[in-house]
């Protein structure tokens, strides 16, 4: 995910999480024991012992196979950084404790349902669940994948249902010019939607020169930002940086709309809204997952989105965005390095043996 570009919460409603933490309390039934990573200081995290219920009427005991980190999100998290004033709203499904520490975190987990529902068992599912090695949670909180989609690819799908509401936000039209400034996972992701609408023309723009490869395999442009197409239609900003923003802003034509896709957490943004800004009538919006964009709220619940976002992970292109696996066991160690403010990860990929 992008620096700072916030993802979905979405699939369970409030009924179903309150149903389902309460029976990840409940005594455990079968001796299973699972790990999970905890957060639990500044730049810190730990794997803990915990042991799940067996699953009741309406649950499945999923076995996890990958999941990802979230780097913009989650590396507030690692850093303790989440505004105050977002504590509620930022709580994952599933998610344990509370901000900043100790919580337990994450919303992209890729599973083997080895107990539950007989449609469901042997079934690879997708959950918004932190990371954990096994977990138990209501029927209706995974999404069984596409047969086609490999479930290590699946991983992307929290980021893709973020590029997807962004899409839909934007209303991109046949023939559009496109700048998507920050060549992130999400940006990335906005990008290959974008250039699949008839006759767009889309260019990623991010400073890391070595990023004009990931475009090229996603079939859009490349530019650096001080080559940014100017006079764009449609201008995503998914950078979470000032600079990135005063480059969304130069590269949008008269009227255009700037869709801000950056979460910037407990840190101050500063733009500019002088010079042309107001005779040019930008527009500046923000778009945020955690509701379906209002051009389709009526007729597409969470749901709905999210498996249409699975299904867009067909394409095998899309394993370009796929770091190489870090173990699971490992991922503590890993993080300062992951999270920490010189990463440039994408998707990382976390396996479990």
């Amino acid at each position: 995910m992008v620096m700072g570009a916030r993802c979905s919460f979405s699939i369970v409603e409030e009924a179903s999480l309150g149903s389902s933490v309460e029976a990840m309390d409940r005594a455990p039934e079968h001796g299973a024991v699972t790990r999970a990573l905890w957060y639990v200081a500044p730049g810190q995290a730990v794997l803990r012992d915990e042991a799940p219920a067996a699953p009741g009427p309406g649950e499945v005991l999923v076995q996890t196979r990958y999941s990802a980190l979230s780097r913009g999100t989650e590396s507030l998290v690692f850093r303790g950084v989440v505004p105050t004033s977002e504590h509620d709203r930022m709580r994952a499904p599933f998610q344990a404790g509370a901000f900043p520490f100790p919580v337990k975190y994450g919303y992209a987990a890729v599973g083997t349902v080895t107990a539950g529902p007989g449609d469901l068992l042997g079934r690879a599912v997708f959950a918004l669940h932190p990371h954990q090695s096994a977990f138990v949670v209501p029927v209706d909180a995974v999404v069984a994948l596409p047969a086609d989609v490999p479930p290590r690819r699946a991983v992307l799908a929290a980021n893709m249902e973020t590029a997807l509401n962004a899409l839909w936000d934007a209303a991109v039209l046949p023939g559009s010019r496109v700048a998507v400034i920050g060549a992130g996972t999400v940006g990335a992701l906005v990008a290959w939607l974008a250039g699949h609408v008839a006759g767009a023309q889309v260019t990623l723009v991010d400073i890391r020169p070595e990023r004009a490869a990931l475009a090229a395999a996603l079939g859009v442009g490349f530019a650096a930002p001080d080559a940014a197409p100017a006079e764009c239609d449609l201008v995503f900003h998914a950078s979470a940086t000032p600079e990135g923003l005063a480059t969304a802003l130069a590269a949008a034509g008269d009227e255009t709309t700037i869709v801000e896709l950056s979460w910037y957490g407990d840190r101050a943004a500063s733009v500019s809204l002088g010079g042309a800004f107001h005779s040019r009538r930008l527009r500046l919006v923000a778009s945020q997952v955690g509701r379906v964009a209002p051009a389709m709220r009526a007729r597409w619940p969470h749901r709905r989105r999210l498996s249409a976002a699975l299904a867009l992970l067909r394409d095998p292109r899309l394993d370009v965005l796929l770091e190489p696996d870090v173990p699971f066991e490992d991922l503590p160690a890993a993080l300062p390095s992951l999270l920490g403010p010189d990463g440039a990860a994408l998707c990382q990929v976390v396996a479990y043996s």
